[in-house]
Parts: C-alpha cells; structure tokens; sequence
C-alpha cells in the first residue's frame, strides 16, 4: 500500500475505480467498430477441449446461470446485445462473433487493472478486490466464450 486512508475512503475508492474501469472499459470499446474484434485470432478461437461448448454445459452448469448475467454494452450508444441470437444469418452471426470477442477482451483488460489497487489497499483490501473481480468478469468470460464456440459451428453450417 502506497498511500494510507482510512477504510472507508479505501471502500468508497474502490467501488467508485470499479465501476470507473467496468464501465469505462466497455464503453470505449463500444467506440470501435466491430471489424476491429477477429473472432478468429488465435486467442479468440476456440478450443477443442470447449467442445463446441459442451464443456461448460457439463463442467460449469452456464445453461443454469448465464441468463442472469447483465449486458452492459446495451447501456451505450452502439452497443450490441448478447443475451439471445435474434436470427440466423451469417452476416449476424459473424457480428455477434466479433461482439463475444470485444466483450471477452473488454473482461480481461478489467481483471488485468488489479495491481493498480495495490496503490491504497492493504494486502488483505487487495486480496478482496481480487476476489470480487474475478466473480464479476470471469463469469461473463465464461459465457462470452460458450456462445462464441457454439455460434462459430452455427456459423461453419451456415457459410
């Protein structure tokens, strides 16, 4: 901790850089277009062992849980949203891939930002956050991840 407050100010500052960095995140990536976002970059890709997405139907339960996740991207002007596929075509589908993969950068780059809550959080404060931006984005991940691998086969028998 670099610079000591008292824990309310340490509370008060860490929910206020949260939704500054959740929400700034997402919409300064809503700002660029969606070409920008390559489903199929190596990262993007998915996995053999997702199997189409068949893995985290089985090992994470997400059929069970994803449709309580929030889309925050609707909130912003150019958002697209990811909660349900409005049709099958292939020109939609290649969107809505390229949204599941801003959206899965927009949620690590969230994650990535927790070193800067070294700055005013005791190490316990930092193990918190921590754990509270893991339970925010990883989930979104997750499904991010699961609707990108099965729309890709959707897509592969459309094209």
């Amino acid at each position: 901790m670099l610079i000591e407050l008292p824990i309310a100010w340490i509370i008060a500052l860490n929910f206020i850089a949260w939704l500054v960095i959740q929400f700034g995140l997402a919409w300064s990536f809503t700002q660029l277009a969606a070409e920008r976002f390559n489903y199929r970059h190596i990262l993007a890709r998915p996995r053999s062992w997702e199997r189409d997405g068949r893995f985290y139907e089985r090992v994470c339960g997400i059929k069970h849980w994803k449709g309580l996740l929030p889309d925050a991207s609707r909130m912003f002007r150019g958002g697209f949203a990811k909660a349900r596929l409005h049709n099958a075509s292939p020109e939609y589908l290649e969107r809505f891939l390229c949204e599941t993969w801003r959206g899965e950068i927009v949620h690590w780059l969230a994650l990535l930002t927790l070193p800067v809550f070294c700055i005013w959080n005791p190490w316990w404060g930092v193990l918190v956050n921590a754990a509270v931006a893991w339970a925010v984005n990883f989930p979104c991940i997750l499904a991010l991840r699961y609707n990108r691998a099965r729309f890709t086969r959707l897509l592969a028998s459309r094209v």
